[in-house]
C-alpha cells in the first residue's frame, strides 16, 4: 500500500528520521538493498551493534521500517507506505559521495559471501 498523504504528524516523523546522517545512511542502504540485518549493516556502515540497533529501533518506532524473522536473523526493510518519499528524497542524494561508499562496500561484502559460499559448495563436493 502506497501513501498517497499523510499527516503533520507521519509527516514529522519522516522528517525527523532525515534529521541524523546514521539514519539516512541506513534508510538508503534498505532503499538500495530491499532488506539487510543489523549486523551487515554494522559492517557496511562501522558502527557498533549498539549505535546500530539505536537507529534501527528509532525508524522501526518512527514507522519508516519494519522486520522479518527468518530463523536468529531480522531483516529490515522499508515500508511500502514510505517508499514514494524516500525514493524522492534520494533522488536529490543519488551523487553523495559517502552513500555511494556504503553502497560499494555492501558490494564487497555481498561478493565476499558469495565467494565463501562457493568455497564451501566445493569444498563439501570434494570430500
Amino acid at each position: 500500500m502506497r501513501l498517497k498523504n499523510f499527516s503533520l504528524s507521519f509527516g514529522s516523523q519522516i522528517f525527523k528520521s532525515f534529521s541524523d546522517e546514521a539514519r539516512i545512511r541506513i534508510l538508503f542502504l534498505l532503499y538500495k538493498n530491499n532488506e539487510l540485518c543489523i549486523s551487515d549493516l554494522e559492517q557496511i556502515l562501522g558502527f557498533t551493534q549498539t549505535k546500530t540497533s539505536r537507529h534501527v529501533n528509532y525508524l522501526k518506532n518512527a514507522g519508516l521500517v519494519n522486520s522479518r524473522k527468518v530463523d536468529q536473523w531480522i531483516f529490515y526493510y522499508l515500508k511500502d507506505e514510505v517508499f514514494d518519499i524516500v525514493t524522492q528524497t534520494f533522488a536529490y542524494l543519488n551523487k553523495d559521495a559517502v552513500l555511494i561508499k556504503d553502497q560499494e562496500t555492501y558490494h564487497i561484502l555481498l561478493s565476499n559471501r558469495e565467494l565463501a559460499s562457493k568455497k564451501i559448495e566445493t569444498r563439501s563436493w570434494q570430500q
